[in-house]
């Protein structure tokens, strides 16, 4: 491949993976448009045409936890998932307060619902043994320095 060819191609995928970021960025915030693919297919593009992209969004605080549960299929910490699934229908919710039409309510409840059923099956992240033993002391009364 020639060189202004390389160059043409190296700004689309910069310029793709950019907008799937954006796209992604979105996904945190409204409940029906996916996070994590979005992000996926950003870290594809930049692999390619920018390795120091790609490295800057797996190194996120706020972008890498997306990668790195989808990477070593730890699952979704379960805060997180009830998180989503309150900030879920607090949104339809205000969605179908705007939008007074029963046909939408339909729509956002279908919606709301099949996203909360994919939630709950997706696997909670496993806590770890310390916070299992911090929480069983807590309950039996117990404190970790008695141990």
């Amino acid at each position: 491949m020639d060189n202004r060819k390389r160059k043409i191609l190296h700004t689309i995928l910069t310029i793709s993976g950019i907008l799937l970021v954006i796209l992604g960025s979105i996904g945190i915030v409204v409940p029906v448009l996916p996070t994590t693919p979005f992000l996926l297919l950003a870290l594809a593009c930049f692999s390619i045409s920018s390795p120091k992209l790609a490295r800057s969004i797996e190194k996120n605080r706020i972008f890498g936890s997306y990668i790195s549960h989808w990477r070593t299929h730890q699952g979704i910490p379960l805060k997180i998932k009830v998180r989503a699934i309150m900030f879920l229908w607090i949104t339809l919710v205000i969605s179908a307060c705007i939008v007074q039409h029963i046909l939408i309510w339909a729509i956002l409840g279908i919606i709301g619902t099949i996203v909360s059923i994919h939630l709950v099956l997706i696997k909670p992240k496993p806590e770890s043994n310390t916070e299992v033993s911090q929480l069983l002391n807590k309950e039996i009364g117990q404190c970790p320095s008695d141990q």
